[in-house]
């Protein structure tokens, strides 16, 4: 999709790109993809589900304590068409995922 073709384009001009990927195997093949068609190295799988702000608070943790500097972010979750269900957090889904995680997320990797 959108993301992937994101991280694409950022791995070929030799950025260290992070997939930030709900699902740990269609991630690696996805890291893995890019790593292939770049010779990018510096391309990394870390877990993330937007629609857990204790998923997203831990992402934000990771990459403050790994990386030295976030110069780009780019928020590209989002899910429609899912029945209503509500988060173990007591929110609903979709707006979680779509606009809650990535708007704190962006608040946390702020600084």
């Amino acid at each position: 999709g959108i993301g992937k073709c994101v991280a694409l384009e950022l791995a070929r001009r030799n950025a260290r790109t992070i997939l930030a990927c709900r699902n740990q195997e269609r991630g690696q093949a996805a890291v893995e993809e890019i790593r292939a068609a770049t010779g990018n190295p510096a391309v990394l799988l870390r877990l993330l589900d937007t629609s857990s702000l204790a998923s997203v608070r831990a992402f934000a943790r990771a990459v403050l304590r790994e990386e030295k500097r976030l110069d780009v972010l780019v928020n590209n979750a989002g899910l429609t068409g899912l029945p209503f269900a509500i988060t173990p957090e007591g929110l609903e889904r979709t707006f979680t995922t779509n606009y809650l995680g990535p708007f704190l997320l962006t608040n946390l990797l702020l600084g």
